[in-house]
Order: C-alpha cells, then structure tokens, then sequence
C-alpha cells in the first residue's frame, strides 16, 4: 500500500486491504512470531530423538512404554490442533495464540521434573496439546494477514522453520551429550525448549487480532483500525459477506473434498516424516554408523554420539528442500510440488532399504544409505510437508479457516503418532529393509491422493476469498455450484 495516501477507497474487505499491503516490519513480525511456533515443534521432536536412550537408561521402560513416550507429545498434538483450530474460528486467534505457548512451557520443564514413566507420559502429553495447538493458529495467522503475491512463499518460509527447529534441537541434545555425558542428561534435553518459548510468548502478546476474523464476527470497526494501523494510512472497510459456520461443516457436501485433500496426504506423509526422522540416529546406530560390523562395542553414549551426528548432518537436508519449496511454491504450485515430493520420498527411501540390505550382507559401503536419507529429507519438505501446511490455510473460508487447518493437522499428527509407535515395531519384526518398503508404500499412496483429489485446485497469487468461492462453483453441490456462500 502507498503509505502516503490519507484513505482507502471506501467499500473494501478487510481481505482486499490486507492483499494491497507490503511486506512492512509489523507483517514481519506476525510472520516470525508464527514461525517460531513451528520452531518449537521440530525442536521438541528432534530433542527427544536423542533424549530416548537416555530415558530408556534412566527408568528402563519396556519397549512398548518407550515407544509410548516418543509417541505421547505428538498423541497431545491431535487433541491440540483439533481443539486449537476451532478455539481460533470461535474465540479469535490472538487468545489461543498466546495461551498455546503457555501451555509449551509449563509442561517442557514438567517433563524435565519427570520422576518415572507415568509422569512423563502424562506432562509429554500436555505439552503436545500446546504444541499442535499452535499448527492451526500460526498457519491462520500468516495466511490472513498476508498479500496473496507473497502468500505461498511466506507460509512455506514459516513452515521451514520446523527443520530448523530440528537441526537445532538435534544440536542441542549433541551439545548437552558432550558437554553431560550421563544418564540424567536427557532432563536438560527436554527442559531446553522451555527458554526460546518464553522469549516468543512475551513477544506475542503485542500481536493484533485478525482483520478477517474481526470482520466476520461484526468488529468492523476494529478490523479497520488494525488495517490502517498495518498501512500507515486511514482504511474504511464493509461488513463482511460470510458467515459463521459450524465445525461439522468441514464434512458437508460443499467442504468434503477440501477437507480429504488437506487431511489425508498430511497423515500419509506424517507417518513417514515423524516415524522415519525420529527414529534416524536409532536407524543409523543399528547399521554401525560410525562404527564398523562387527567392531568391538563402544559405550552407550558414544553409540548414540556419533549417530547423533550423523542425524545432524542429515537434517541438515531438510533445509535444503525447503529452501527449494520457498523457491518453486508459486512457480510450480502446491498440488504439482506435492506430488513431485511424494515420488522423490518414495526414491530415496527404496534407496536407503538397498543399502541397509548390502550393509546387512557385511558390505562396508554405507553410500546408498546417506544418498537415500538426504534424498528423503529434502524431496520432504520440497514437496509434501510444506503444502500439507499451506493448503488448509488457503482453501478453506474464513469462518472454517482455523477448524480446517486443525482438522488437517489434527490427522496429520494420527499419523505421526502411528510412525513413531509402529515403525520401530515393524521394523523389529520385519527388519529394516522391509520397513522401507512399506514405508516407500505409504508415500506412493500420498502421491495417488493428491492427484486423484487435487484435480482443479491450485491456489497460488489468489485472494483467499477468490480461492474459496472458486472451489465452490468446481466441487460443491449443486446448490453451491454458482459460488453462494456455504
């Protein structure tokens, strides 16, 4: 928006105010303030890879109950983003927006004070609640506020921020080992993320409520004050056209498709991302990274060391795809960027079960392996992790735009739950080969998904309220078919 101009023209939404705006410094702000909730769930994740065979020594749970532990934040994670999502749509973001973080907190240093595995369980839990309570706010909060040229890019760019958070969070239980090399070091791997937390939640209480969800609920007024706040310059907005809509909406004639599309590649692909990344160094340990076949046995902790270190390197690959997927986003689209991924995960993953069956065979050649985990990690978040982020914040009204991105994380986080328990189950029964196998299976079936389902949506350079009317006239009933609102 030219910040010179005294007014807006007057009969504008608050859509249409919002996507004639730049990239101004309190944009910004919104943008990395959501970031670095995403931040939070890629550390917590990654943090408590490394903590499990400490926690497997500190309280020696039975293997189901260590499964269980790895699995409970991302079980908390269903009824939070489920919750959080529609909370965002009934109450406004900005509440939810801050009492989530709250959440993070108290139960990250609870989880550090756990004193067996029951307690821990049940405080990794509740910290899941907080986290996924944050996918559906954040993503709404980016995609609301900015223009719809810039859009796809800064979701993405948000989203990326989960690899970050897992680099990081694997580098910091890499430095806790090396620096506390014992048993109870898992205690500080937890606790970590408590400090980022905190600095975020007092920066987030200066953040404005949506200009949209102002709109929606008859705050007319207050939707134009932070529009003209965020231009510089006086904006007179109208009464919004749409109206309030109930959860159950998502599964109606008009929204069925939507809602699958958002909600089942985000399932399949989390049951690979979560139940492969997390497992890596546990992966990586088990075919002698570091070590030869064979070789003497090293101490525990050096064991899990250097294939920490190995798992560092190879997250680091998860920023390279979403440095691809910030690039290509508005250039090849969402459903094709998907797709693509799909197939690449699929490619590298048939790799890394080549080289786990040379590797078992006594072969000394680990290549294969690093080639299929970093193809993996980068056609991951090129493709399938950062668009089963953005669609839900694009295709859904505003009225349902948090309850579908909730309903869409809350099913993507089912299936990380399921990776995390069920892979190292499978893979003790299968061996690790064969679990690649199934695992390649799964993402094939992401990619026949997306193409059967995605037919005639793409979103990319469209005002989310083009997006949604169009979508109306293509899939919904035949009532809808003229784009009436729902």
């Amino acid at each position: 928006m030219n910040a010179t101009a005294s007014t807006s023209p007057a009969g504008l939404s608050a859509g249409q105010a919002l996507n004639e705006g730049t990239l101004t410094r309190p944009l910004l702000k919104i943008w990395f303030l959501s970031a670095m909730g995403v931040f939070l769930d890629g550390f917590d994740l990654f943090v408590v890879g490394v903590a499990l065979p400490f926690i497997a020594r500190d309280f020696a749970p039975r293997p189901w109950e260590l499964g269980l532990v790895a699995a409970t934040a991302p079980l908390g994670a269903i009824l939070g983003t489920a919750l959080g999502g529609r909370l965002c749509d009934r109450f406004g973001r900005r509440p939810v927006f801050i009492v989530d973080l709250g959440i993070f907190i108290v139960f990250a240093v609870a989880s550090a004070f756990s004193w067996n595995v029951a307690s821990l369980l049940v405080f990794r839990f509740v910290l899941g609640v907080g986290v996924g309570a944050d996918y559906p706010i954040s993503a709404t909060y980016v995609s609301e506020f900015m223009p719809a040229r810039l859009r796809g890019r800064m979701l993405v760019s948000a989203f990326s921020f989960q690899a970050l958070g897992s680099l990081t969070g694997a580098a910091i239980g890499l430095a806790i080992l090396l620096v506390y090399p014992h048993a109870a070091a898992w205690r500080f791997m937890l606790a970590a993320g408590a400090i980022p937390a905190l600095i975020i939640l007092v920066l987030r209480r200066s953040t404005p409520e949506s200009p949209r969800w102002c709109e929606l609920h008859g705050r007319t007024s207050e939707a134009a004050a932070i529009c003209s706040k965020l231009a510089g310059h006086n904006i007179e907005l109208t009464q919004a056209s749409e109206q309030a809509l109930p959860w159950s909406a998502l599964y109606s004639r008009q929204f069925i498709r939507r809602t699958l599309l958002t909600a089942i590649p985000w399932f399949l692909m989390d049951v690979c991302l979560y139940g492969i990344g997390l497992f890596t160094p546990v992966i990586l340990s088990t075919l002698g990274f570091g070590g030869q076949p064979g070789a003497t046995p090293v101490s525990y902790v050096l064991t899990d060391i250097r294939s920490t270190e190995g798992a560092v390197f190879l997250d680091s690959f998860l920023v390279i795809g979403f440095a691809l997927a910030i690039w290509q986003i508005d250039h090849i689209g969402r459903i094709h960027l998907r797709m693509m991924g799909f197939l690449g995960m699929t490619a590298g993953l048939l790799l890394v079960g080549l080289g786990a069956v040379s590797r078992v065979a006594g072969s000394q050649d680990i290549s294969a392996i690093l080639i299929g985990f970093a193809l993996f990690n980068v056609m991951v978040n090129m493709g399938p992790n950062p668009t089963t982020y953005t669609l839900p914040a694009e295709v859904f009204p505003t009225a349902l735009r948090g309850s579908g991105n909730g309903n869409a994380a809350a099913a993507g986080k089912i299936g990380a739950a399921a990776g995390i328990f069920l892979l190292p189950i499978l893979r003790a029964s299968l061996g690790l080969p064969a679990l690649m196998g199934v695992v390649a299976g799964v993402s094939v079936v992401g990619f026949l998904v997306t193409f059967v389902l995605g037919e005639g949506v793409e979103t990319q350079h469209r005002l989310l309220e083009d997006i949604h009317a169009t979508l109306l006239r293509l899939h919904g009933p035949r009532g809808s078919r003229r784009g009436e609102p729902a």
